[in-house]
């Protein structure tokens, strides 16, 4: 098969993808971007399939008249989100700054001289018929130098403060929790998407049913958005290959 024709069969994937990522953008112009069902997340699955409720045994002659209830209405039940559905709120306080600088040096110097002044007399006999000036006296000197230096620097900061509702997807077998949530703006022609998920003790739950972000093992958070404003602050797609493609 000839050079041409497999880059033709190769190139054809890539202006396919690029043709349905064309025609997705061009069927939004003009439009508000689309909003997510939340009936299509995970969340309502959670909220809509409690785990199955296994009676914890025959009731007994003295329940009817305890203080203590688990039903939802009770004022003495635990408000914190404990099983699948429950919802708790996640707070997001992000204030990381990171500052680095580093600085390396290196110098050498050497220098070598080699000459023959005595060799059973060798050296007085070949000086005359050596050219003018020379001498096996200085054979050969040689010199090196080399020096470098090095710096970096890197500052970094990051912020990022808001609040989100998650739910309570599954409780493993240790009894952490694991949760999911996300929230979605829109504002104009862009739309702000925030998601977060990871796995939390229920201890970590504070009285007001909220937990804070760095109590979340395995956290996911992403802050991002899709619209107008985002679309223009992407490369075009053609310019994302070729900076793939090209070496230079």
């Amino acid at each position: 098969m000839s050079r041409t024709l497999c880059l033709a069969y190769t190139g054809l994937p890539l202006i396919a993808l690029m043709a349905i990522a064309g025609c997705e953008r061009a069927a939004n112009v003009g439009r508000t971007p689309d909003l997510t069902a939340p009936k299509e997340s995970a969340d309502y699955a959670a909220m809509t399939n409690p785990p199955l409720f296994i009676p914890p045994g025959p009731a007994t002659p003295d329940a009817g008249a305890s203080l203590w209830a688990g039903s939802q209405n009770s004022l003495v039940r635990d408000r914190r989100a404990s099983a699948r559905g429950d919802i708790v709120t996640v707070v997001i306080q992000i204030d990381d700054r990171a500052e680095m600088q580093n600085t390396s040096g290196r110098s050498r110097s050497a220098s070598d001289n080699v000459g023959i002044d005595a060799l059973a007399g060798l050296p007085q006999r070949l000086d005359p018929m050596l050219p003018e000036g020379a001498s096996l006296a200085d054979l050969a000197s040689a010199k090196a130098q080399s020096s470098y230096k090095g710096s970096g620097n890197i500052s970094r900061r990051d912020k990022l403060t808001v609040r989100v509702a998650a739910t309570v997807l599954e409780t493993l077998p240790n009894g952490v929790l694991r949760i999911e949530g996300s929230q979605e703006v829109r504002v104009n022609y862009e739309l702000r998407e925030l998601t977060v998920g990871g796995f939390v003790r229920p201890q970590d739950i504070d009285r007001h049913n909220e937990v804070a972000y760095d109590r979340i093992a395995g956290a996911r958070i992403s802050y991002g958005g899709r619209g107008q404003i985002t679309d223009v602050q992407q490369p075009r797609y053609g310019q994302q290959v070729a900076d793939i493609v090209l070496p230079w």
